[in-house]
């Protein structure tokens, strides 16, 4: 019986195990920015990953290969990677509860972008808890004491991941689901390289989440990028195993704001500043927004 209960729920059970390395990932990421660039530790998160999808590739090629959609495949990875730069720089700047509540508002602006332009209705309870969330945003960013960069990278985070999700909609009728971690991950190798080496000729503070120089890691710096690394596959691997493992996706998604509570606790025994009570009650209402449009969809 217990065990048929476990196996009933197993989808709930592995997306919380990849919520708990979603949140290591941020602790690594924060302890690495005390010594290299948020978008240096965008590149060796990538780089690792690159590294792991091309031998999954060689091992497996992919099967579902259609194809026909080269510039959404671009789109996708491009605008991934875009939303990985703010996220970071905001898990490198500001609590990582915080940081990670902005990049979890992804699955409510995803619900108003397929409204817009994939056309699908959504519930007038989807729609109050859109409105809900919104409220939960403007309680975390408190506009009374001005808005700031990590804000607004905060919000760029969760947009710039949803029109990515957006996209794998789209992809995965044409393209294996390796070809579009793939593009991801190439996109978020190359594209950091490319700023770090325009970085050692043009400096500009307020891109600095774009625009800052290659610094070599020292040995910590390694085995933390390694355990990155590691931590961000199985936290692919298990959220994988989360969606086939379930017969209600909407659960399983609602669940995955599991990671946002680990992200508090991770930052609170590595220093970090709890939320003043008001952006607490902004991480709660959109946690519960999400888990109603999660539920919803």
């Amino acid at each position: 019986m217990f065990r048929r209960y476990v196996l009933h729920h197993l989808g709930a059970y592995y997306m919380i195990i990849a919520c708990m390395f979603f949140a290591a990932v941020g602790g690594f990421a924060k302890v690495l920015s005390e010594q290299m660039s948020s978008i240096e530790v965008v590149f060796f998160r990538n780089a690792v990953g690159l590294a792991i999808v091309l031998y999954a590739i060689y091992k497996r090629p992919p099967t579902h290969q259609k194809g026909g959609q080269f510039w959404v495949l671009m789109f996708r990875g491009f605008i991934g990677t875009i939303a990985l730069f703010a996220l970071f720089y905001n898990i490198a700047h500001i609590n990582l509860g915080a940081a990670y509540t902005f990049q979890k508002t992804s699955p409510i602006f995803t619900a108003i972008f397929a409204a817009i332009f994939l056309k699908e209705a959504l519930s007038k309870k989807g729609w109050g808890a859109i409105f809900l969330g919104f409220i939960g945003i403007l309680f975390i960013i408190q506009p009374n004491l001005g808005i700031s960069k990590t804000d607004w990278l905060g919000l760029s985070s969760g947009v710039g991941a949803a029109l990515a999700m957006l996209s794998v909609r789209t992809l995965r009728k044409s393209y294996d689901t390796s070809v579009i971690v793939l593009s991801f991950m190439a996109w978020g190798t190359a594209l950091p390289m490319l700023l770090m080496g325009i970085a050692e000729w043009v400096k500009f503070e307020p891109l600095d989440f774009l625009l800052s120089p290659f610094v070599a890691p020292n040995f910590k710096g390694v085995i933390l990028i390694v355990l990155m690394g590691l931590a961000g596959y199985f936290f692919q691997l298990y959220m994988t195993k989360a969606y086939a493992a379930s017969k209600k996706a909407g659960s399983v998604a609602a669940i995955s704001y599991m990671d946002v509570v680990f992200s508090l606790v991770v930052g609170f025994f590595m220093g970090d500043t709890l939320p003043n009570a008001a952006a607490f009650f902004g991480i709660m209402l959109v946690v519960i927004s999400g888990i109603i449009v999660a539920r919803e969809r």
